[in-house]
């Protein structure tokens, strides 16, 4: 039997099961608000075509009105200014897409303070725990925050001083990114970085250090609890947009049961 029907046999029998990690995308998905005086995305909208009417009798379209950064999506190095000269999403290589993947869990420190920071010696920690971080893989960051997502403005957690999300602290970011084999960060939250990370220096250190290196980003993800620590594949399936800073993506994770 080759190596790909023992996979598929594997996820017939349940052996391999597949865990989405992505959140579903809809009107209601909460989207990232910035300050005036920048720009923001659109939110996510269909836009019907026909629905087995006068307009088209047997079929049902939309068009679809979103921006690159709405929902569970990936963050290609372009979207930064420290990554302009790096690739677009339609030029990340397709083997990027499919890697190992390893879960940092943070909730009860998230749950006891929506404005933790993880620090490099959390991460050391987990690795004394678990083994080092995966080359060539994702460190998956759980904060529990998925759990908000039905609700906006329990998810963004803003008041006059801004957004309280978790996140990871400047220098952690950037050893993260530049000393470490990992090729991608995924979070729980509306972005890579922390709700207060704009008055952080470098503002936005994930952004800035991660796309900066070549590497690539996850946000609001789902059911990271439903993974082990380590072992899991991660598959992100962006769309190959042309000249795309990011895109919305399915995100999947294959485990052994």
């Amino acid at each position: 039997m080759s190596l790909l029907d023992q996979l598929l046999t594997a996820v017939s029998d349940g052996r391999v099961e597949i865990v989405d990690l992505t959140a579903p995308l809809s009107e209601r998905t909460p989207i990232l608000q910035l300050p005036e005086p920048f720009a923001n995305t659109v939110p996510f909208r269909l836009e019907e075509i026909s629905r087995y009417d006068d307009r088209g009798p047997a079929w049902y379209w939309n068009n679809v009105v979103t921006g690159e950064h709405v929902g569970t999506h990936f963050d290609a190095p372009v979207h930064w200014a420290t990554g302009r000269d790096g690739e677009d999403v339609s030029q990340v290589p397709p083997g990027r897409l499919v890697a190992p993947a390893v879960v940092l869990d943070a909730s009860a420190h998230a749950a006891a303070d929506p404005d933790f920071l993880l620090e490099i010696d959390h991460v050391r920690d987990w690795e004394k725990a678990n083994g080092p971080l995966p080359g060539g893989g994702w460190l998956l960051f759980r904060t529990g925050w998925d759990a908000r997502s039905g609700d906006g403005d329990a998810f963004l957690n803003a008041d006059e001083t801004g957004s309280h999300t978790p996140g990871i602290s400047a220098e952690c970011a950037r050893w993260l990114a530049e000393e470490t084999p990992v090729i991608g960060l995924g979070v729980e939250t509306v972005g890579t970085d922390a709700g207060g990370a704009h008055a952080f220096d470098p503002p936005f250190p994930c952004h800035s250090y991660f796309l900066g290196a070549g590497k690539y980003g996850l946000t609001q993800l789902q059911n990271l609890e439903r993974l082990p620590a380590r072992g899991a594949v991660l598959i992100a399936s962006p769309l190959p947009i042309v000249g795309g800073s990011g895109s919305p993506a399915r995100v999947l994770a294959l485990i052994e049961r």
